[in-house]
């Protein structure tokens, strides 16, 4: 088993170092008449934590505890261009207008607007050009592709983001804010669990079995976030801390109050511990992932 003070945190930055090397490889610096590169590379490398690359890769052992990480590495650099892509659009003036984002600039802050929203159009397609020149079987590509649209696009992320700016100043249920954020937060992080297994050749059996165990950090993933926005200050999140409240945003802990929100936390943990109960040694990755996500401070 994993430790998860040498051996998982060990894991944490392989998985992050690859990413990260994997995206620097293939974005150089080019000259540019433009700063259309440097805002991309920008929002790519300012600091990120790459959970749902290293979601994809622990799936993929999970599945397969001899995969050769490298085959992971381009589903990895298309989940992280897709995500930082739509942080960019989430930090806009029209979107949730956030000056900070880990600590440093938001995007359209450290270069301009128009820029930004450019560099968010440039990393989407960037994250289905990894897909398309992987080095799996055109069958297998087109199921990757099929899965990351189906998390990022009209039927998953960008419909949360659209439920979330319609529910601003509104009284919604617990049950309308757990249905935005299995498509705003879950969505992506489900499909990066899916791509990771579909790498691995997965059955079907442990397709749903790692979907229900997505679905639960997915939301897990969230809880804690709202915990983080009442309870972490502005250095420690990266971020303005509060920022829901200034916007009447409805979260978790507006709903349920923080002592329960901190409960729901836990019982989504436990939820996707027990989705991988099939699963021997090799998912402990994805065991120890989901304690890290309900236990981080940041």
């Amino acid at each position: 088993m994993l430790n998860p003070q040498s051996d998982f945190s060990s894991f944490m930055k392989s998985c992050r170092d690859r990413v990260e090397f994997a995206l620097d490889s293939s974005l150089p610096q080019h000259e540019d008449p433009t700063q259309l590169r440097a805002a991309m590379r920008y929002s790519l490398f300012n600091g990120g934590k790459r959970v749902r690359p290293i979601l994809a890769y622990a799936s993929a052992l999970a599945v397969n505890s001899k995969q050769n990480p490298e085959l992971v590495d381009s589903i990895a650099c298309a989940l992280e261009c897709l995500h930082s892509y739509s942080l960019v659009h989430d930090d806009l003036p029209a979107m949730d207008d956030d000056d900070l984002r880990r600590g440093k600039p938001t995007c359209h802050k450290a270069y301009n607007e128009a820029t930004a929203i450019l560099a968010g159009d440039g990393l989407q397609t960037l994250a289905f050009n990894y897909l398309a020149n992987s080095q799996f079987s055109a069958e297998t590509k087109v199921e990757l592709i099929k899965c990351l649209i189906w998390g990022a696009g009209a039927d998953g992320m960008v419909l949360g983001q659209a439920i979330d700016l319609a529910a601003v100043d509104k009284q919604i249920t617990l049950e309308q804010l757990e249905t935005m954020h299995r498509y705003k937060t879950g969505a992506l992080i489900r499909a990066s669990v899916r791509m990771g297994a579909i790498a691995s050749a997965a059955n079907q059996q442990q397709l749903v079995d790692l979907d229900n165990y997505a679905a639960a950090i997915g939301l897990a993933f969230q809880v804690q976030d709202d915990i983080l926005d009442v309870t972490a200050d502005t250095e420690t999140l990266g971020k303005q801390q509060g920022a829901d409240i200034a916007h009447n945003k409805p979260t978790y802990v507006s709903i349920l109050g923080l002592e329960d929100a901190k409960q729901k936390a836990q019982d989504l943990y436990q939820d996707a511990i027990q989705s991988l109960i099939q699963f021997g040694e090799s998912a402990e990755p994805l065991r120890l992932l989901a304690a890290y996500i309900v236990g981080r401070s940041y």
